[in-house]
């Protein structure tokens, strides 16, 4: 840990990043120890980029007059594997927006990638593994592997979240009332999440070459 960033970590997580124990976001996800210290994805994931997907003002009629608020949805990535969507509300705009990426750092996840595509068989971890779908109020997305060279024939929101997760071609779906920017964007994000949660045999993974996170070859098994 650099001296002066001032960070005390008060969570067990938080520690066995800071005593440099766990060197990884791979290894501080499959801990499966609660994320609630940003500092910890500062650390293991330095090179994060961050998206400002939507902001609303909020206005509201009070006794004491008008009172206007702020809404902000943030998503952040690596593009190497790691994807994150966050939230906030408040009163001033710049403080709102770091509210938003802390909280999507909160909510970093690591996706698998791969080269599912029976046009393209490139075996690179360019495309998705295999069709996901994501939903989130109205909004219901549906994202399938495509070739090399395709890029993201997708919406803008949903471009957003997979450029960042380190998804370069991919076909998309959508239903429902997708100018709900915030629900877009986290249908999107719930889509990438089947990436890891779904279970795959040994053969499946060794004929879509997946890759987990930053770019592991998941047939290794290595960390």
């Amino acid at each position: 840990m650099e001296e002066g960033t001032g960070w005390i970590p008060k969570t067990k997580l938080g520690k066995l990043v800071y005593e440099g124990k766990i060197t990884s976001m791979s290894q501080a996800l499959a801990t499966r120890l609660p994320l609630k210290e940003p500092q910890i994805v500062d650390m293991l994931l330095p090179n994060l980029e961050e998206k400002v997907v939507d902001i609303k003002m909020v206005q509201r009629m009070t006794d004491s007059g008008r009172r206007t608020k702020f809404s902000v949805t943030v998503v952040i990535g690596n593009k190497d594997g790691f994807v994150g969507i966050g939230r906030a509300k408040g009163k001033e705009v710049g403080p709102i927006i770091k509210k938003a990426i802390e909280n999507a750092k909160l909510n970093i996840i690591e996706i698998k990638r791969g080269c599912g595509s029976w046009e393209c068989g490139c075996n690179r971890p360019h495309s998705l593994p295999f069709k996901v779908e994501g939903s989130s109020g109205s909004v219901r997305v549906i994202f399938k592997p495509a070739p090399r060279g395709v890029g993201l024939a997708v919406g803008d929101v949903a471009k957003d979240v997979l450029r960042l997760a380190g998804i370069q071609d991919a076909w998309g779906f959508t239903e429902g009332h997708t100018k709900t920017t915030v629900n877009y964007a986290i249908a999107a994000y719930n889509a990438l999440k089947q990436t890891s949660s779904m279970k795959m045999n040994e053969k499946i993974t060794l004929n879509l070459a997946i890759y987990r996170g930053g770019g592991v070859d998941v047939r290794s098994n290595k960390d």
